[in-house]
């Protein structure tokens, strides 16, 4: 498979460590795979602890001269870096699609909104202040101090392989960290591409650092950095049960921690709600990215009035999605991330159906000349709380209605879950919308709007979905601890 990239050498196949580009050291390879159709076409380090280490000692040689420069003098560069990644717009959107799957046009998207995060933290490096505090006694001075945590260790996920690495990064060295990360295993090739721009732009060597490996290599690379007491912080995207390992494993040297974990994203259509707003909002929040993001609804609640007309405006609309190759200009749909995806969104249809419900429209595996991978967009009824659905994260694109009666009940189903991640309702009652808003148990809520994501606003949940909040002038504080001084005899 031939990337036709206009510039080639963002098709990187190394390690960044130091500012060098490198082999694993043992010379083991991982090889990357066109998820249509499971083949491989490039390949990248398979990274050992050895590596893992080298790039902590990278970082943390060239985190004294980074966190002495001026905010100014960082935002200059992480300006820089913005601009390169808006430049090659279309050859990051490229290689997205091609080792992600996600259709060409949600990628050039996915750019764009990765880069908002870049620009918006390169503007608040230069806002970051303290306090000056009321002295209680008479000649002293009370001051705060912000100040950069250390070496911090980035892991992401592949469903957005460059928005999730560029809002866990800008951050980091916005607030004169400097980084270690590890891309997801089966998205490489973009977290690549986006350390080489930023080697561009001239961002110093050992300040990003960035190491490749497998799924059995992987616990090998985090252990060594959960380990390392020069790490001082650990940012993660990821399942929840892995989240809770790093959270275990990082007590021994007390390392910070930013925790973006799994969702159950409920999804309310009151009675009162604007249908055709309800659906709209359902179609981009459930359908992005074929499914397979965190905030994504995995429970559809539709009121009992509004029920049939609710589903017939949706099964039209899902109807019609286009599945396709991700480079396809006209997909709107593309394959699954591998072949493991494909199967968990069919059993869980298959479990579905066994237990009651009913399907709308698809429910079935679709192949298509690019490949096997990849699965019909769908709607079922008659959803209940005993489907594996209702409490596992489906990842695709499936859409299960749930129907009730009341709001008591509706709020009481949605919090129902270990998780708290996302939540969404429609409604055009003002005052039900300060209850509904204030009784759902999540981190983030999207009230008659489906898409819910901007730099500026905190991404985060509650619960077992994580701590700590990306985006905003919050995802800038996860990056940086707090210093007094007192200064006394100043009388």
């Amino acid at each position: 498979m031939a990337l036709n990239l206009a510039e080639p050498a963002l098709l990187r196949t190394q390690n960044l460590i130091d500012d060098q580009w490198r082999d694993a050291g043992l010379g083991a390879r991982l090889p990357v795979s066109d998820p249509a159709t499971g083949e491989a076409f490039a390949s990248v380090p398979d990274s050992d602890a050895g590596d893992a280490r080298l790039a902590v000692d990278a970082a943390a040689a060239a985190f004294p001269a980074w966190s002495r420069r001026t905010a100014r003098e960082r935002a200059q560069l992480i300006k820089r870096w913005h601009a390169l990644i808006l430049q090659h717009q279309e050859d990051l959107a490229r290689i997205i699609s091609t080792e992600q799957g996600k259709p060409l046009k949600e990628a050039r998207g996915e750019v764009q909104y990765g880069a908002s995060y870049v620009e918006w933290f390169a503007e608040e490096a230069t806002r970051i202040c303290g306090d000056i505090v009321a002295e209680a006694v008479p000649g002293r001075k009370l001051l705060v101090l912000k100040e950069p945590v250390g070496v911090v260790a980035a892991i992401t996920p592949w469903n957005f392989p460059l928005a999730m690495i560029a809002r866990k990064i800008a951050p980091a060295l916005a607030a004169g960290c400097t980084v270690v990360a590890k891309p997801a295993e089966d998205t490489p090739l973009t977290a690549l591409a986006l350390a080489w721009l930023a080697q561009q732009a001239g961002i110093p060597a050992g300040v990003l650092n960035m190491v490749t490996a497998s799924r059995e290599h992987t616990p090998g690379v985090v252990d060594a950095w959960l380990l390392d007491s020069r790490v001082r912080k650990i940012t993660f995207t990821g399942s929840t049960p892995v989240g809770k390992h790093l959270a275990r494993e990082s007590a021994a040297t007390l390392k910070k921690l930013s925790l973006e974990l799994g969702g159950n994203a409920p999804f309310i259509v009151f009675e009162d709600a604007d249908l055709d707003a309800a659906v709209d909002g359902l179609m981009a929040s459930k359908f992005r990215n074929g499914g397979q993001t965190c905030v994504c609804p995995n429970r559809v609640y539709v009121h009992e009035a509004v029920h049939d007309d609710f589903v017939e405006r949706l099964a039209q609309r899902v109807g019609a999605l286009h599945v396709g190759p991700a480079t396809e200009e006209a997909a709107q749909i593309g394959p699954m991330i591998n072949a493991r995806a494909v199967d968990k969104i069919a059993r869980h249809v298959e479990d579905a159906v066994a237990r009651g419900a009913r399907v709308v429209t698809g429910g079935k595996r679709v192949r298509t000349e690019d490949g096997p991978h990849y699965y019909a967009p769908t709607v079922l009824v008659d959803a209940t709380p005993a489907m594996e659905l209702s409490c596992e994260e489906t990842f695709g694109p499936v859409a299960p209605i749930f129907r009730f009666r009341d709001e008591a009940e509706v709020i009481r189903d949605a919090n129902d879950t270990p998780f708290g991640l996302a939540a969404y309702f429609y409604s055009n009652d003002v005052r039900r919308i300060w209850r509904v808003a204030q009784a759902l148990e999540t981190g983030m809520v999207g009230i008659n709007e489906g898409a819910i994501a901007a730099e500026a606003a905190p991404f985060g949940g509650v619960k077992e979905s994580g701590y700590g909040r990306e985006g905003s002038r919050h995802g800038l504080d996860d990056y940086m601890h707090t210093k007094y001084l007192c200064q006394g005899q100043l009388g």
